[in-house]
């Protein structure tokens, strides 16, 4: 992450601004993360490709009555996802999927808004620092991104073939979306985190940044389970089916194209990245415990050690109960935690890192 000086803020003017801005970054990083939850139910509920066009400004407005009702559906009915797995569905039944996938798209219009207005004003009432303008400007261009990255990935299911959105597609919506959480909360941080507060620590940091890296592969091929339901392939645990590890995994000259098309190999990949990543966050914890003695680092270093426990415990729950109904509200937990642990280690890469920040 580039750290970027904002100006110091000892007038009081400038704490009450960056305060201000600092609250509505705030409420961008929450309704982001209600976003990406939102995505998370339409994909589990299979609702993603229940609206089959895309109307940023009409499309506000559900259909109305029965006959804008009965088009909709008409539209979904001439895709595979309902020739192939429901074309038993009546149109109450349509109108159920419908709801996440309208409610995702209107949520992301509403975030548009809550972004837009506050910004103008702040801009009017000349809140906004010459150093911010560059670092706010990126995060509406990814905004935008992820919009057109969304409709994209919707399209490669809109088709007489395929009965979901392709896997791939998913997994770099899903990435988009947490490199503006990530670049927003970084953003949160420069302001909010007293300067005193940042301690150089070039170890931990380096360790930190190394679980990110590993963090974001993870996040990557938790996409890839929920869009290719990978789950399913091997529903238990400790064992995958009775084998530590199935045979004959990467065989065949294809190996590197199973590491993203294959259910039972993304989920080999996803155990192991798990608990990798739960020994590598245990050796961080020993490292903070030696290397810092007070301080907000000293007190935060607890949260990412408690969140990966929380993480791969529901990740379990999640797996083993897969073929069953139930198992949709434990994923959307484990997708909700696997972000606050996102959080959670950009906030300790940002304390035990060297540059100011505003205090």
């Amino acid at each position: 992450m580039q750290t970027t000086v904002y100006p110091p803020v000892s007038q009081p003017q400038t704490r009450k601004n960056n305060r201000k801005v600092s609250i509505w970054l705030g409420v961008g990083v929450v309704m982001l993360m209600v976003q990406i939850l939102l995505g998370g139910i339409t994909r589990l509920t299979g609702s993603g490709l229940s609206i089959t066009q895309w109307d940023p400004l009409m499309g506000a407005l559900p259909p109305l009555n029965t006959h804008a009702w009965e088009q909709s559906f008409a539209h979904y009915r001439q895709i595979a996802q309902f020739k192939k797995l429901n074309s038993q569905f009546t149109l109450a039944d349509y109108q159920s999927i419908f709801f996440w996938e309208w409610l995702h798209r209107e949520w992301a219009r509403l975030m548009g808004l809550v972004f837009l207005v506050p910004f103008v004003v702040f801009v009017l009432q000349k809140r906004i620092s010459r150093g911010m303008v560059k670092p706010l400007a990126i995060l509406f261009l990814l905004g935008g991104l992820q919009g057109a990255i969304g409709w994209i990935m919707v399209q490669t299911g809109l088709n007489d073939t395929d009965t979901a959105v392709n896997p791939v597609a998913l997994a770099v919506h899903f990435i988009c979306a947490l490199c503006l959480l990530s670049w927003l909360v970084w953003m949160l941080l420069q302001l909010a985190v007293p300067a005193h507060q940042v301690v150089y620590r070039p170890v931990l940091r380096s360790a930190n940044r190394g679980l990110l890296v590993l963090l974001f592969v993870q996040l990557i091929y938790g996409a890839l389970m929920a869009g290719s339901h990978a789950a399913l392939s091997a529903p238990t645990w400790p064992d995958m089916n009775g084998a530590f590890i199935p045979d004959n995994l990467f065989g065949g000259a294809d190996w590197v194209r199973k590491l993203y098309t294959d259910p039972l190999v993304i989920q080999v990949v996803h155990r192991s990245l798990a608990y990798l990543i739960g020994l590598s966050t245990i050796l961080w914890f020993y490292l903070a415990g030696k290397t810092i003695s007070r301080g907000w680092l000293k007190k935060f270093s607890r949260v990412p050690l408690l969140l990966v426990f929380m993480q791969i415990t529901l990740g379990v729950l999640a797996v083993v109960n897969s073929p069953f109904v139930g198992a949709i509200g434990f994923a959307v937990a484990h997708q909700f935690v696997g972000m606050l642990l996102l959080v959670s280690l950009l906030v300790t890469v940002f304390l035990c890192g060297k540059s100011g920040v505003a205090g």
